[in-house]
Formats: C-alpha cells, sequence, structure tokens
C-alpha cells in the first residue's frame, strides 16, 4: 500500500472585523394596552398546535384567564384558537 501525502489544508486569511455595536431583539412596542384572555374550551382531542398555543398563552384548564399584552403575536395566538377562548379588554 502506497500512503498518500497528507498537505496541510491551506488556511484563509481571516479578514478584519468591524467593531459593530451587538445586536439586540426587538422589543415589542408598549402600547399599555391589555387583554383578558379566558379558556372556556378544552384542549382534549385537539391538534397539538393548538395545545401548544394553549400553553403558550399561559392556559392550562378550563375558566383560568390571563392578563397578557396587546401585541400582534398574541393577537394572533388567539386567533388560531378562538374557539376555545374568549377575549375581553382588561380594565
Amino acid at each position: 500500500m502506497v500512503e498518500a501525502a497528507k498537505k496541510p489544508a491551506a488556511k484563509k486569511a481571516a479578514a478584519p472585523k468591524a467593531a459593530a455595536a451587538p445586536k439586540k431583539a426587538a422589543a415589542p412596542a408598549k402600547s399599555g394596552k391589555k387583554i383578558k384572555v379566558t379558556q372556556i374550551g378544552s384542549p382534549i382531542g385537539r391538534i397539538d398546535a393548538q395545545q401548544a398555543t394553549l400553553i403558550g398563552l399561559g392556559l392550562n384548564k378550563r375558566h383560568r384567564s390571563k392578563v397578557l399584552e396587546d401585541t400582534p403575536a398574541i393577537r394572533g395566538m388567539v386567533e388560531v384558537v378562538k374557539h376555545l377562548v374568549i377575549v375581553e379588554e382588561a380594565a
């Protein structure tokens, strides 16, 4: 057997990195609005995505409520499980 001579891998020259500020996650706009979400339906027999959405909203049993920020993300989650929850404006 002839052993092949191994050549060292050529290293690429590292380009100088510009000093950039670390990126931060965009914080949701604080509108001060709150909504009260109350679970009225059971997640038993529902698809996994709906069960996970209820957990994401902080709900896991019927007749429990949560007061949440009124953001587009929360509104989207509520839309997914609109048949299982009641939404009210929080005082």
